[in-house]
This record gives C-alpha cells, sequence and structure tokens, in this order.
C-alpha cells in the first residue's frame, strides 16, 4: 500500500547525501519494533537503516535529477529501475529584470508557458546586449558597494556561485596563477566572482574557501580582480547568475547529481563553461550554448581529487577555452557573443525550467 503511493527522487551520487542510522538509533528513535519489521521485511540490507534503500523499496517509481545521474545511480544501485527527470529552476524567480522587460516585449507569455523561450532565437542581438548590460551594471554596483573593489561592466568577469563542496573544484580556476594572469593581460583585465557557503560541518568545503581566497590573493592586481562575496542567499545569487559573462562550473565527474546555477545564467543569456556532468550533458552544445571543459577524471574516486594529471589537463582546457574562444568572441565580435546567449536562452532556459520538470514528474505519477 505505501510503494502504490510514493514516487522517490535520489538526488546524489555523493556518499554523504545518503542516510544510514545505527540500528541502536533507529530504536531509539522508532521503537524496536517498527525497527525489527523493517528488518525482517529485507529493507536494511547494509547492517543499518538505510534511508535511500528504505526509499528504493517502498517506491513504485524511481527517479535521478538528470538523465546522467540515472544511469550513475543505476551502478550504485543494481537490480533497481531508474528514470531522468532532470531538474529546472523556476523562470521568473532566475530571470533578471532587464532580461524580463525583454522578453514581455517579444514572447509575454513566457511567463505562463516557459516554452516560449524558445523564441528569443528572434531577439534582436542589440537588445540582448542592453539588457545584459543592465544586468550586469546591477552585479558591478552591488560587488563595489560590498566589496570597495574597482568592477566595471566593461570587462569581461566570470561567475561561479554555488554550495562549497570538494567535488566542485572551485579552486581549480587557480590552478596556474600565471597563465590565469596572462590572459587577464592580454584582454587589458579580467574580473571574476566568487559566493557560496559550505555545510557548517564540511571542513573539506570550508578548506575549499580557504583555497579560494589564497588565489584570489596571490591573483588580485589591476589585470585580474577576484571577489568572494559573503551572505550568499537568493538575491546575490540572482544577480551574480544574470551579471556575469560566462558561468563556470568544473566539478569531479560523475559526482554533479544536476546542479542547477547554470540553468539560472542560461535563462539570461550567459552561457556555461562546464564539466561534462550534471544537467550540462543535456544542455551543451559546443560553441552554440556553451563550451565544454574537457575533463578526464571521469569515475575518479572522490580520494583521487587531487591528482595533478587530472587537474592539470582540465585547468589547461579551461584556459584554453577562455584565451582563443570565449574572451576574442566577446570582445571582438559582440553580437557573435549574443547569438550563443540568444541560443542558451532558447536552448536551455526553455527546457530547463520547474514547469517541464513538474509535468514530467505529474506524467510519470500518472503513468505508473
Amino acid at each position: 500500500a505505501v510503494k502504490d503511493l510514493c514516487m522517490f527522487t535520489t538526488h546524489t551520487p555523493v556518499p554523504a547525501g545518503h542516510d544510514r542510522f545505527s540500528f541502536e538509533l533507529a530504536e531509539a528513535v522508532l521503537g524496536k519494533s517498527c525497527v525489527d519489521a523493517l528488518r525482517e521485511a529485507g529493507l536494511c540490507p547494509e547492517g543499518n537503516l538505510n534511508m535511500t534503500y528504505l526509499a528504493l523499496k517502498l517506491s513504485r517509481y524511481v527517479n535521478g535529477v538528470a538523465k546522467r545521474h540515472a544511469e550513475v545511480s543505476r551502478t550504485m544501485f543494481p537490480g533497481y529501475t531508474i528514470h531522468p527527470i532532470t531538474n529546472g529552476v523556476h523562470a521568473r524567480t532566475w530571470t533578471s529584470a532587464p532580461h524580463q522587460k525583454l522578453f514581455d516585449k517579444h514572447f509575454p507569455e513566457w511567463r505562463s508557458d516557459n516554452n516560449f523561450l524558445r523564441y528569443a532565437w528572434e531577439l534582436p542581438e542589440d537588445e540582448l546586449l542592453q539588457a545584459h548590460r543592465e544586468a550586469k551594471t546591477l552585479l558591478v554596483d552591488y560587488v563595489n558597494k560590498e566589496t570597495g573593489k574597482p568592477f566595471s561592466a566593461d570587462v569581461f568577469t566570470i561567475g561561479f556561485a554555488r554550495r562549497a563542496a570538494e567535488y566542485k573544484r572551485g579552486d581549480l580556476l587557480f590552478f596556474d596563477p600565471k597563465r590565469l594572469k596572462d590572459i587577464g593581460d592580454r584582454f587589458g583585465a579580467l574580473q571574476i566572482v566568487f559566493s557560496g557557503k559550505s555545510h557548517p560541518k564540511d571542513l573539506g568545503g570550508k578548506a575549499l574557501i580557504e583555497k579560494i581566497f589564497a588565489g584570489a590573493h596571490q591573483l588580485d592586481s589591476s589585470k585580474v580582480k577576484v571577489v568572494y562575496l559573503q551572505n550568499y542567499d537568493l538575491k546575490q545569487g540572482a544577480l551574480i547568475t544574470a551579471g556575469v559573462d560566462v558561468w563556470l562550473n568544473n566539478p569531479l565527474k560523475p559526482l554533479e547529481a544536476s546542479g542547477t546555477s547554470g540553468m539560472k545564467s542560461a535563462l539570461n543569456g550567459v552561457p556555461s563553461l562546464s564539466t561534462l556532468d550534471g544537467w550540462w550533458v543535456e544542455g551543451w552544445l559546443e560553441g552554440v550554448t556553451g563550451w565544454e571543459i574537457e575533463d578526464q577524471a571521469d569515475g575518479m574516486k572522490a580520494a583521487d581529487k587531487d591528482n595533478k594529471g587530472y587537474l592539470e589537463a582540465a585547468a589547461k582546457s579551461l584556459y584554453d577555452k577562455l584565451e582563443n574562444q570565449i574572451i576574442p568572441l566577446a570582445q571582438n565580435n559582440p553580437k557573435a557573443f549574443a547569438r550563443v546567449m540568444r541560443s542558451a536562452i532558447a536552448v536551455n532556459g526553455s527546457f530547463f525550467n520547474t514547469q517541464r520538470m513538474a509535468q514530467q514528474y505529474a506524467h510519470q505519477y500518472r503513468l505508473k
């Protein structure tokens, strides 16, 4: 009876995301008779109360939060059918005011039906660039007010803001400080905005933030300006995802179940530069919706996250894409860059949203 009523979404390949409790603790909370019943029903296969296995066994439909994540989850939990329903973000919440105004002018139906965002193909490049300029100015004004750093809307800006976790590798950008400085020198200047909090008990996440601060201190100059904004929240996240020029994401594959920050940036025409993991496997069209960071670390264990060979290859790809493709396109051919921005909205903004996601859940619930 329980199984017929339940759908279960597994959210992460990271072991810390799968709660396990000792029988002693479970009995103290639930009572011995309840725990004995769970054990007798074969719902505790690992010698403890594993909440993921409990949900897998007592749900009639199970899904992961991206196509790739469903594939990874099937290897983690063999014998279970795990379907993909890729995450989405709430379009009206994460679209900046300048972009909302632009969309309202050209396809006002987007508010009630996010599918209309596909008509972003028709947006005039100049109008899209102007909307982005306004969103970027809002971010720059906020950065200057909060940090006192002289950021400028005229300088190419990279954004990285999300929960601080080791596997997300927020410090990869600082792998080769000299290379990054050279990029800043070549193009006149470069700006980087970081933000994000770690879980209070995540010592690795806290150490990652310290590494980013150290890298920022080492790099910070008139050519490469770096800020780490404090008090990360929804308002700040919306400013950053809409106001930067490219969205950076470089998780250790295959540990990114979905990720949503790049979906938020796509709604504002900000393309992603990302390793092929999570949702980006589905949203990536090279040079069309964004760019891939080529990373051979797929399948590595978390303990191997600091393997220098893997990190060096990923960092080199990151720098090469920035220096040879992304920044030159933005600086030398803004209208061509605007066409990439349009594609990000039309292809990714129109699909990776909560309307589509909720419809898929409802459809699967009825179907099953």
